[in-house]
């Protein structure tokens, strides 16, 4: 059977000693947590396990020995590192090594009370213990679990993950501790680094119960898809022999099936719920502000009216143009003339409506400006909403216009049938053939010239409309475009990609490192990103 080791890449540069870890045995498994330096006694070393045994309860125990490879060539301490396995009675008792120059290390298991010794074909996967920590692919942290998940959870990679997680009091010895056992972990240069952190982490209690009780009024309105992954049960099937190994890791990636993860992901969505409404309301805060100082909404609604007015005026321009000859183009002048004064009134019924509302105009810019408080797509959308009401009557041009267009349209297709001999039956909903007297056909004709001739004049002031009501409608677009980035844009999860991506995990993948015959397996497993 295939005898896998994992061992934290943190404890490549450590001096020799023993190594402790778990034993899964029913998975012919050893996962390496710390490196306990020389000098120790080893009455010590077994009464601090069975403290940090009863504190996780996970079974601690040392699996092997640990040499450096600049102790290496010292044949006492090989003989030393051997013995300790009489002392500490483990089977099998695995040695680690580093082999003359080469980058990576030997590994190989001795059993000198077993009366058939085999030797076991190992796979040396090396992982980053930092991150297998803090990237939440272990199971909840429940005791009260039943047995059968616990024998059920034992044939999945998860247990590795889980045995990582649960060892967190073993990482919170350094280096700088008085104790009599030394240890080489990923926090053996620290807790966090720094004693700010821990005192950060104390007072930052009182924001977290806040958070939480924010997240939860949200979880009603945020409903999150339920991610399915891949069972790692399958990947640990690959791992059964070496010979699989060597072809199938090279690029295999398996994405974790338990609960933590969906419940991560659907904590992540709530997180960037939360992250984008406070800063849209930071920067609804800071636009309130730009607005009521120095007298910036006065300055506004005194700019609004002579704008109001240059637009007028430029639209009459138009309208003058379109009722000469525009482009050099032979209009109907009749149907121009109509045309162009019916619209000219409109416009000068819209400037009498701006100048009737001018007195109220800082007023209302006023108040809108408070709503800025509620936060910034609050007050883009009360601007879009502006925007269309101060361009109403371009909406109103572009509306006559293409009610216009459409009539004509619809009355040549019609004219275009009689011509056929054909017309449009209401009730079966479909063309069929009829019969006209010379009478219809008469007046058809004279209605389809009219019509035909009118139509160039007609479409020239829809298509000019139109472009006008296009303008407006991508100048909304665009805002409603920057509601909705504010709105779900997933700030959070980017910035805790760009830092901390790991804390995103999905799964793990595995990449050969090296591959020879004679020698362990060594693989690499690396956490895979959501």
């Amino acid at each position: 059977m295939v005898l896998k080791v994992f061992f934290p890449s943190c404890c490549s540069s450590a001096e020799s000693g023993i190594l402790i870890g778990r034993w899964i045995s029913e998975q012919n498994s050893a996962v390496i947590l710390a490196v306990v330096h020389f000098p120790f006694i080893p009455v010590q070393v077994k009464h601090y396990l069975s403290e940090v045994q009863r504190v996780t309860k996970v079974s601690v125990s040392v699996l092997g020995s640990w040499s450096h490879s600049k102790q290496q060539k010292e044949g006492s301490l090989s003989e030393f590192l051997e013995d300790l396995g009489t002392i500490f009675s483990r089977e099998p008792w695995i040695q680690i090594s580093k082999e003359g120059d080469s980058k990576f290390w030997s590994c190989s298991t001795l059993q000198k009370h077993s009366k058939n010794p085999k030797e076991e074909e190992v796979i040396l996967v090396y992982y980053d213990q930092r991150k297998v920590m803090l990237s939440h692919l272990h199971p909840p942290l429940d005791t009260a679990t039943s047995t059968d998940h616990k024998a059920e959870d034992a044939s999945k990679l998860s247990a590795i993950f889980d045995t990582v997680a649960k060892s967190k009091i073993l990482f919170m010895t350094d280096r700088y501790d008085d104790g009599p056992i030394k240890l080489t972990h990923w926090q053996s240069d620290g807790v966090e680094a720094s004693i700010i952190v821990e005192l950060m982490k104390q007072a930052s209690v009182p924001v977290c119960m806040l958070l939480t009780f924010l997240l939860s009024l949200i979880s009603g309105v945020c409903r999150s898809r339920v991610l399915k992954f891949w069972p790692l049960s399958f990947l640990w099937s690959k791992l059964s022999t070496c010979e699989q190994l060597g072809h199938r890791l090279q690029h295999l990636q398996v994405i974790s099936s338990n609960k933590k993860a969906q419940n991560q992901t659907q904590l992540m969505r709530k997180a960037n719920i939360f992250v984008s409404l406070l800063i849209d309301v930071a920067l609804g805060m800071l636009l309130m502000s730009w607005l009521y100082r120095k007298n910036r909404i006065g300055h506004l609604a005194d700019t609004l009216i002579p704008v109001a007015d240059h637009v007028a005026e430029e639209l009459q321009d138009l309208l003058q143009w379109l009722m000469g000859a525009p482009a050099g183009l032979k209009m109907n002048r009749a149907l121009d003339q109509v045309l162009g004064r019916f619209f000219l009134y409109h416009i000068h019924l819209w400037i009498s409506y701006i100048h009737l509302m001018s007195p109220f105009i800082e007023m209302i810019l006023w108040y809108v400006g408070l709503s800025a408080c509620l936060g910034l797509t609050v007050a883009l959308c009360i601007l879009s909403d502006i925007i269309a009401l101060l361009t109403f009557h371009i909406y109103c041009f572009y509306v006559y216009g293409a009610r216009l267009y459409c009539l004509k349209i619809y009355g040549l297709s019609s004219l275009w049938r009689l011509f056929r001999g054909k017309k449009w039956n209401v009730l079966r909903q479909r063309v069929d053939s009829c019969s006209y007297d010379l009478d219809q056909l008469f007046i058809g004709t004279l209605l389809f010239t009219i019509l035909l001739f009118l139509l160039p004049t007609t479409a020239l002031y829809y298509l000019v409309f139109t472009l006008l009501r296009l303008l407006v409608v991508i100048v909304q677009g665009l805002i409603h475009l920057l509601v909705d980035l504010i709105d779900s844009l997933p700030l959070y999860s980017i910035i805790l990609r760009l830092c901390r991506s790991y804390r995103l995990a999905a799964g793990v993948k595995f990449r050969v490192l090296e591959q020879q015959d004679g020698k362990p397996l060594r693989l690499l497993m690396q956490v895979s990103h959501l």
